[in-house]
């Protein structure tokens, strides 16, 4: 009884900010479209969105045995014993992003011209379509997150403070895929060879992460050019330290990411806005 007294009273004072009545209504809009598309993603199966968390978990597992057992790779890191299935973690750990990020971003390639009935529709707010994908995405990954802490605790018998700066990489996280997701959305309208490009991209980009090596094998010379100029390094690093190292150790990088994350951002809504008017005419 208290927590919805408290909760309530939360958002009464959210509410009574200095934002636009406008804004409260496309964010109830778009919570009810991320909602319905997780509904639509696992209806009809019994288990239902409890498939979000199997599929990571047996990406866990079998990240952990090929790597782990078969293949013998071992890392050591503070507060983590030195077992198997340390190298499963530490792989989950930068999967999670990586998963949430592509996953956003090639669902919010075709969100435009997946919705033609939408698109006519002179009153819906078509900024939203390109956010659905990425937050749904983002929502399933906080249940890899949740997932990954529990594995921890349970190896080391602890759990870091750290996760609590989770915001901060979430954040940018969220602007740059959906910087990117608006750009591709907009341009997917007009070409439509661009999700067959995103797939090649996406598979040259994952490699260029440290995502199935550490960054301590990257040469030192290229180094500096990867956490500065693949974002998705940083967050990837930046989720390992939060939640197996306990401590953050990418702070100059995060606020590129930052920066780099707002500009993309910036671009990306600028140049859907500017393509927006014609899309009815294209659909």
């Amino acid at each position: 009884m208290r927590v919805n007294i408290v909760t309530q009273k939360l958002h009464r004072t959210v509410h009574r900010l200095p934002i636009p009545q406008s804004f409260w209504i496309k964010l109830d809009l778009l919570k009810t479209l991320v909602q319905r598309d997780l509904e639509a993603k696992y209806k009809g199966s019994i288990l239902g969105n409890f498939w979000a968390i199997l599929n990571q978990l047996a990406q866990l597992l079998v990240y952990t045995y090929l790597f782990s057992i078969v293949l013998k790779i071992k890392l050591n890191f503070r507060g983590l014993p030195a077992n198997d299935f340390t190298f499963g973690l530490w792989m989950f750990a930068g999967l999670i992003p990586w998963t949430a990020f592509i996953a956003g971003f090639t669902g919010a390639a075709t969100s435009v011209i997946s919705q033609p009935n939408l698109i006519k529709k002179v009153v819906f707010p078509l900024g939203l379509l390109p956010l659905v994908p990425i937050c749904t995405a983002l929502v399933e990954s906080s249940l890899g997150i949740m997932l990954l802490i529990t594995f921890v605790a349970v190896s080391s018998k602890m759990i870091h403070t750290s996760v609590l700066l989770f915001p901060v990489v979430w954040i940018p996280q969220l602007l740059l895929t959906a910087g990117l997701g608006y750009l591709v959305a907009g341009l997917t309208v007009f070409l439509r060879d661009i999700p067959q490009t995103i797939a090649v991209i996406l598979n040259l980009w994952f490699y260029l992460t440290p995502i199935v090596y550490p960054a301590s094998l990257i040469p030192e010379g290229w180094r500096f050019l990867v956490f500065w100029l693949n974002p998705m390094t940083t967050i990837v690093e930046v989720y390992r330290d939060l939640v197996l190292v306990g401590r953050m150790h990418h702070w100059h990088e995060l606020g590129v990411l930052w920066g780099i994350s707002l500009l993309t951002f910036a671009i990306g809504i600028f140049v859907y806005r500017r393509l927006r008017p014609a899309f009815a005419d294209v659909v």
